[in-house]
């Protein structure tokens, strides 16, 4: 059974999944992995789900606040041992709904073009693409996604 936990970036789970996070992406960003990597800080992030399964940590995500209306998601993972079982969907529905919860109405995200799984996951969970926006206005490789909250 998975476990959902609300929690913020000091946790240690949290920082452990974001390190392999950012290990996968050194890998499928290439060289574009830098310039992504200085809008992926976690120091100040106040609204982050682990999920914990079988007492170990094999999933993230998070949300900050975009605007007033608006909360980013960010820092999706799930470990390779536990893809394809529908976690990701399960953790970004939570986030979904604490967004929900502190009144805000709708997600925006950024990801890479070569994340296919990622896009995939967004498209079936409702997120429409958007122009690129913030620091992604002009970069061919992003892709941006919005999905306004029930």
């Amino acid at each position: 059974m998975i476990e959902l936990i609300r929690t913020d970036s000091q946790n240690r789970d949290f920082k452990n999944l974001v390190k392999c996070l950012d290990e996968y992406l050194s890998v499928t960003d290439g060289s574009d992995h830098s310039f992504y990597s200085q809008y992926n800080k976690i120091d100040k992030i106040k609204y982050v789900i682990v999920a914990v399964e079988d007492s170990q940590a094999v999933g993230c995500g998070a949300i900050k606040e975009f605007d007033t209306d608006t909360m980013e998601v960010k820092r999706m993972f799930t470990n390779s041992e536990s893809r394809g079982k529908g976690l990701a969907t399960t953790v970004l529905t939570e986030l979904e709904k604490w967004a929900a919860e502190l009144s805000y109405k709708k997600c925006v995200l950024e990801t890479g073009i070569r994340q296919l799984q990622a896009i995939a996951l967004y498209k079936k969970n409702g997120y429409r693409i958007i122009p690129n926006y913030g620091q992604y206005i002009g970069v061919a490789d992003s892709v941006c996604f919005e999905k306004v909250l029930k």
